[in-house]
């Protein structure tokens, strides 16, 4: 059964699918291949949780390192003997040999990174599916629209479900691509490949100032078409926008040189990583003019962010895990309704408990040489998702 719509550029069709619905045994079966991968899943949360706070306390350890051993530079246009193979801290406009370009555009730019961004006019199908169930059978509609939208990644309308009427080219006739400094410096001190990729922070370039490249080539604000109507751009047209990273130079239309705050090793002229006793590298870069404690206050917020994101993927984990591994007592009972709904609850009530539990649990053996009396705390606090679920299951009738 299909239907078709069409307004301005989006078109619609409907499909419907239908299988008998699966018998016992097949649903059985496919719990118990749930089961393997809850296992896994169950797993690697250990590893994950573990393993997160051995790095979460090393790179705090690093840090505090760090910070006790760092030399301030007093000036960045000469280099201190003194300071060779030490840990220091500087700041600085970004400055470059020479400017990058892009002469296929006419273009050039006094920066650290220049990105040429190619986007393309295509087709682009979007699904939204629900099931039903009807005269015993599993019912699958699914609805396709499709639209026309710039995309920067060739789409592959082969993937489509119908590919007649929505069909994208194979590939761009202008590709993509990211120029980068090979010498980028802050006063004397040559930045290390580590600390440029660190200058990630771009902007989009204005090319009001710039003429049309080709006679083939229109600007419409900051974006150069390949079209023969930018306004009403067909399938396969492209758009390209530029985009920079790290002002190295005085430009009159950007302003000054972008400036960053650094704190690396000191070889030569060269800021290299440093390596810390706690077997963690110091390699920093941030956009602007910032003191030591400022640097080290936003490393240790950095690695806090981070250590909580994945304290709470490991407990995803363990709770998705248990939740497939206690799949097989919901399917055996999905005959019966009501038990059915009450079996899920307390399924999904016991996985939050355990997982909560045995997360901290894990966190507290990952920190027990390391802050024996918190890890003391946590496995405690382990304890209390159990105890209060306990405490809610009503004592037996005396006999």
């Amino acid at each position: 059964f299909q239907q078709f719509s069409d307004t301005s550029s989006r078109k619609e069709h409907v499909k419907i699918t239908s299988e008998p619905k699966p018998g016992f045994l097949e649903r059985l079966s496919e719990t118990s291949g749930g089961m393997l991968i809850g296992l896994v899943t169950f797993l690697l949360a250990f590893y994950l949780l573990f393993t997160n706070e051995g790095r979460a306390l090393r790179t705090a350890k690093s840090l505090d390192e760090g910070l006790s051993l760092v030399v301030p530079l007093d000036s960045i246009h000469s280099i201190s003997q003194q300071n060779e193979g030490r840990l220091v801290h500087l700041a600085g406009a970004l400055s470059t040999s020479k400017p990058l370009f892009d002469p296929s555009y006419g273009l050039s730019i006094q920066a650290v990174k220049l990105k040429r961004n190619v986007e393309m006019y295509q087709w682009v199908e979007y699904e939204d599916s629900k099931e039903y169930e009807e005269n015993g059978e599993i019912k699958k509609e699914t609805k396709y629209s499709y639209n026309t939208e710039w995309k920067s990644e060739v789409v592959n309308s082969r993937n489509f479900d119908r590919e007649i009427g929505h069909k994208n080219p194979s590939a761009m006739a202008v590709e993509s691509f990211t120029a980068v400094s090979s010498n980028v410096q802050v006063g004397s001190f040559v930045l290390s490949k580590g600390l440029v990729d660190k200058i990630d922070d771009f902007k989009q370039l204005s090319l009001s100032h710039l003429e049309d490249p080709h006679a083939d080539v229109t600007r419409g604000g900051d974006y150069f078409y390949h079209s023969d109507n930018p306004r009403r751009p067909e399938v396969g047209d492209l758009r390209v926008s530029f985009f920079y990273a790290g002002l190295s130079g005085d430009d009159p239309h950007l302003g000054s040189a972008e400036k960053v705050t650094v704190v690396a090793r000191q070889r030569g002229d060269q800021l290299i990583p440093y390596h810390t006793k706690s077997g963690d590298v110091l390699e920093i870069l941030y956009p602007g003019d910032l003191s030591v404690e400022e640097v080290f206050q936003k490393e240790h917020e950095s690695n806090t962010l981070k250590t909580w994101a994945l304290r709470g993927a490991g407990w995803l984990s363990m709770f998705v895990g248990i939740s497939l591994m206690t799949r097989i007592f919901y399917t055996l009972v999905d005959w019966f309704p009501v038990v059915r709904d009450l079996v899920n609850i307390g399924l999904k009530a016991f996985a939050l408990c355990v997982a909560s539990s045995l997360s901290l649990l894990t966190i507290s053996v990952g920190w027990l040489f390391y802050r024996p009396l918190w890890a003391l705390l946590l496995a405690l606090l382990s304890t209390v998702p159990i105890v209060v679920a306990r405490a809610r299951v009503p004592p037996k009738k005396q006999q």
